[in-house]
């Protein structure tokens, strides 16, 4: 698929609002394959006797999320290091980037729960990293019926508020009670759409009512220079790593080796 054009306005939109939508990141077509190949994985882990000691593996009422599907399965690798995604990502974030981790996020049919208003940026181990970029990929049409997203506009400029949590819809606005005033911007996306967002860009997920499983894939980049800030997590607790160590090498590769 040929590279996506990014516009200055885009640019603009995204360092003002902290989240922006890109239709056909991806064609219809490769959204298709990779939600069979989505499908095909949840249920591998499924299935897998370990399923229930595996960290990267989630099943709640909210989401079905597997993390770090590019190290499970070739064809998940090709879409998390999609050249139109990295390239995309280091565009609007106005920097070179590397992959902090890429997961599954599933909505299963009639789950009838949201995933509540949180910034995703309080949950990882990161310093010295003031742009962090997600790439929201739908691999199938998401209405707001089905589990789209919503944003709220410019909430990324609070960036030292702490861990909320995603199955309270109150704490969030506990925490920040401004907050609950900001715009409110609902993304319906097409198979194929992308939304990037900062990671500190506050976002939620509605139910999905449909009878069909609601397929997203994200790829979260993080700066060159980002380094570790010592708490749990389930990318880098078996890294053994010392507060403050870089993260880099072939567990976070740059985007630009991402071919």
């Amino acid at each position: 698929m040929s590279a996506v054009e990014i516009s200055p306005k885009m640019i603009d939109d995204f360092k003002a609002d902290g989240f922006i939508r890109i239709p056909q990141i991806i064609s219809k077509e490769e959204a298709a394959h990779y939600f069979d190949v989505g499908e095909r994985l949840i249920e591998k882990v499924r299935e897998d006797e370990t399923s229930a000691s595996d960290p990267g593996f989630t099943d709640i009422d909210i989401f079905v999320q597997i993390v770090n599907t590019w190290k499970r399965d070739d064809e998940m690798r090709k879409l998390t290091f999609h050249p139109n995604v990295g390239r995309a990502a280091e565009v609007l974030a106005g920097t070179a980037m590397r992959l902090w981790h890429d997961h599954i996020l599933c909505k299963m049919p009639h789950n009838e729960a949201s995933t509540e208003f949180h910034q995703d940026q309080p949950y990882w181990p990161h310093a010295n990293c003031p742009t962090p970029v997600s790439a929201w990929i739908a691999l199938c049409d998401v209405p707001v019926e089905r589990g789209c997203m919503t944003f709220l506009a410019e909430s990324h400029r609070k960036t030292d508020l702490p861990v909320q949590h995603l199955a309270d819809p109150l704490s969030l606005f506990t925490i920040c009670p401004e907050l609950e005033y900001s715009q409110r911007v609902t993304v319906p996306l097409r198979a194929g759409d992308c939304t990037f967002h900062h990671g500190c860009c506050a976002h939620m997920a509605t139910p999905n009512f449909t009878d069909l499983p609601r397929m997203a894939h994200v790829v979260i980049y993080m700066q060159l220079e980002t380094r570790y800030r010592q708490m749990e997590h389930v990318v880098t607790d078996p890294l053994g790593l010392e507060d403050g160590a870089p993260l880099d090498g072939s567990v976070f590769p740059a985007v630009s080796t991402m071919r």
